[in-house]
C-alpha cells in the first residue's frame, strides 16, 4: 500500500503484522535519447508496484534525489541532477529515525543506479547505508535504549539473531534491485538493451527508439532491447525481492 494513502489503522496493521516497508532510492540522470531521466527509479517503482499485488509491503514515496553525478554527460541540457552524498545523510538519518519512531522494523531500500558492485558501493547507497546504521544505534544507545545495549545479558542470543536476520540491524537494510544472481544473468548497462528492455516491459510510453543516438557508446546495445528481454528482467527482478523481504 502506498504510505502516502495510509490511514492510521492501516500503519498500526502494519506495524503490527510487520508488513516489508520498502523505499525506491534513486536519481534523476541522462540515459540518453530514448529513456527518461528517472530511468533508475522508475524501474524499481514500478517492481514494487508489481509486488504489491501478491504480498502485503507499505511503498514509501520514491526518492530521486541522489547523487546522479555528471559522469557520463554533463547536465546543461540533458537533465541530470547531482545532489553532494554528504547531504544526502542527513535527510537519509531524519527519514530513518521517523521510520523508527513510527514503529517500523523492517524497512528496505532497493537502488538500482551505479549498483553492479554493491558490496563496494556507491554514493547514493553508501549515504543511506550509513544513516541507517547511525539511527540504529542512535536509538538502541539512546530515547529507545541503553548505552552498553549490546554487552547487556538480554543479547547473549545477539549471533544467533543475526544468523536468522532479526538483530536490530536487520531493521533496516538496503538492496540492487539486481543481485549477482541476475547480473550473470541479464545485460547490466547504461541506456543499453538490458536497461532498456526493463522500461519496455514497465513502461514502455516512456521509450522512443525514433530518438536514440548511435553515437553514445554505452548505449549502442539498446539496438537489441525487447519487452519480451525486460520482462524475463522483471520476474527475475521480483523473485530476488520475494526473497530479500521474505
Amino acid at each position: 500500500m502506498r504510505y502516502e494513502l495510509m490511514r492510521p489503522a492501516h500503519i498500526e496493521r502494519a506495524i503490527d503484522e510487520n508488513w516489508p516497508v520498502i523505499l525506491p532510492l534513486g536519481v534523476l540522470e541522462y540515459h540518453g535519447g530514448h529513456l527518461p531521466v528517472g530511468m533508475d527509479t522508475l524501474v524499481v517503482i514500478h517492481c514494487a508496484e508489481l509486488l504489491e499485488k501478491e504480498m502485503d509491503i507499505v511503498i514509501l514515496p520514491p526518492f530521486y534525489y541522489g547523487s546522479g553525478s555528471y559522469a557520463v554527460e554533463p547536465p546543461e541540457r540533458k537533465g541530470t541532477v547531482q545532489v553532494d552524498s554528504r547531504q544526502l545523510v542527513p535527510f537519509a538519518r531524519d527519514l530513518f529515525n521517523s521510520l523508527i519512531r513510527i514503529g517500523f522494523k523492517n524497512i528496505h531500500f532497493f537502488i538500482h543506479h551505479q549498483s553492479e558492485n554493491f558490496a563496494a558501493g556507491m554514493p547514493t547507497d553508501l549515504s543511506f547505508r550509513l544513516a541507517a546504521r547511525q539511527v540504529i544505534f542512535d536509538y538502541l544507545e539512546g530515547e529507545g535504549g541503553k548505552e552498553g545495549w549490546w554487552g547487556d545479558p538480554s543479547m547473549a542470543n545477539y549471533y544467533e539473531q543475526h544468523d536468522a536476520g532479526t538483530d536490530p540491524f536487520n531493521w533496516i537494510k538496503g538492496h540492487p534491485l539486481m543481485d549477482d544472481e541476475i547480473l550473470a544473468k541479464f545485460p547490466f548497462d547504461h541506456a543499453g538493451q538490458g536497461e532498456t528492455s526493463l522500461m519496455m516491459a514497465l513502461c514502455p510510453e516512456t521509450v522512443d527508439m525514433e530518438a536514440f543516438d548511435e553515437t553514445r557508446w554505452y548505449a549502442q546495445s539498446a539496438k537489441e532491447a525487447s519487452r519480451e528481454l525486460g520482462l524475463q528482467g522483471v520476474e527475475m527482478i521480483l523473485a530476488h525481492m520475494r526473497r530479500v523481504l521474505a
